[in-house]
C-alpha cells in the first residue's frame, strides 16, 4: 500500500511571507478604522467585525485540514482491509 498524497514541507521564505503579509493586512485594516470619520462606537464595530472574521477564517481552515487529514486516514484504513482480504483470498485460493 502506497499513499499518493505527500506533503511538501513549506519553506522558511514562505512562512516569512505569510506572516509579514498578515501584519501588513492587519495594520492597514486598523489604520483605516482609526482614521475612518465615524463615531467611536462604528469604528468599535468595524473593530470587532474585523477580529471576528480573522478568527472564522483561521477556524475554518483548520476545520476543513483536520476534515481532510481524517478523511485520508480513513480511506487508508479501509484500504489496508481491503488489501488483508484480498491476500487471504488468494491464499485460500492457492491452496
Amino acid at each position: 500500500m502506497h499513499d499518493d498524497y505527500a506533503p511538501l514541507p513549506q519553506s522558511n521564505a514562505w512562512n516569512l511571507f505569510t506572516i509579514v503579509s498578515f501584519a501588513v493586512a492587519a495594520a492597514m485594516m486598523a489604520g483605516g478604522i482609526f482614521f475612518l470619520e465615524a463615531s467611536f462606537a462604528a469604528k468599535g464595530f468595524y473593530a470587532m467585525s474585523a477580529l471576528m472574521l480573522v478568527h472564522t477564517t483561521v477556524s475554518i481552515t483548520k476545520t476543513l485540514r483536520d476534515r481532510e487529514e481524517s478523511l485520508r486516514l480513513h480511506n487508508r484504513i479501509d484500504e489496508a482491509r481491503t488489501e488483508k482480504l484480498l491476500m487471504e483470498v488468494a491464499r485460500n485460493d492457492a491452496a
